[in-house]
């Protein structure tokens, strides 16, 4: 009896044992397995994280052909404003040149061949050219040269007389050839009065002043004087 009892409480020991053992082993097992798991978890988050990190940091490739595009059309914009400026100033400068150039070309061609002749001669033969009003004076053919004396001899031709505004800047009496020439009378710039002179000494010498007119051929001189005396003209017909 004591036998069988013994025996019984060592197999039932033994069996406790090996329960306990296996339970363990169970436990340990699920243990590693759920260890395991975690690391593996965590693997792919950290596996996640790192390719969701990756992708916020390098942008995608439609996002880099639209920054690569947007650059584009930003530096072909800019190029093109600045082609245009450049052509417009090129164009203005252009303009400015043709300007400046067809006004060269013109000075003159806007007054009148009379105009133009009037201030030609003036710079050319005229006594002062320092003056302030350069008059004009038409005297018709017939005329005394010396209105003053009745003796005087007559213009054969119309003439004219250019004079500025004081007796000091002389005057210059010609008539035109109307070929770039005129006939130029030396003509003074004061009278004698008769009762200072002889009997027919007027006549003599107006003549003379006829007969020696000093043929000149008139140049055209430099156009922007040619116009500042064309600016001071004033004209009596």
């Amino acid at each position: 009896m004591n036998k069988l009892t013994s025996l019984y409480i060592t197999f039932a020991f033994l069996t406790l044992v090996l329960l306990l053992a296996g339970c363990t082993d169970n436990e340990k097992n699920s243990m590693e397995s759920a260890a395991a798991d975690s690391m593996e978890n965590s693997s792919d988050s950290e596996s996640t994280e790192e390719v969701t990190t990756e992708t916020d940091e390098n942008p995608s490739t439609n996002e880099l052909e639209e920054a690569d595009s947007k650059d584009s059309d930003e530096n072909s914009t800019e190029k093109a404003i600045q082609t245009n400026g450049s052509n417009n100033s090129s164009s203005e400068d252009s303009t400015s040149v043709d300007d400046e150039t067809e006004d060269s070309h013109q000075t003159l061609s806007q007054y009148s061949s009379e105009q133009i002749e009037y201030a030609r001669i003036w710079l050319q033969l005229g006594p002062n050219q320092k003056i302030d009003e350069l008059y004009v004076r038409h005297i018709p053919a017939g005329e005394p040269v010396n209105i003053h004396d009745e003796t005087s001899a007559n213009y054969p031709k119309d003439v004219v007389t250019l004079e500025g505004s004081r007796s000091v800047d002389g005057s210059v009496t010609y008539s035109s050839n109307g070929n770039g020439t005129i006939n130029v009378y030396n003509v003074p710039s004061h009278w004698a009065s008769p009762a200072q002179t002889e009997e027919n000494f007027m006549k003599k010498y107006t003549e003379d002043i006829i007969k020696n007119a000093e043929l000149v051929y008139v140049d055209p001189g430099d156009d922007e004087k040619v116009i500042e005396f064309i600016k001071m003209l004033n004209v009596n017909e």
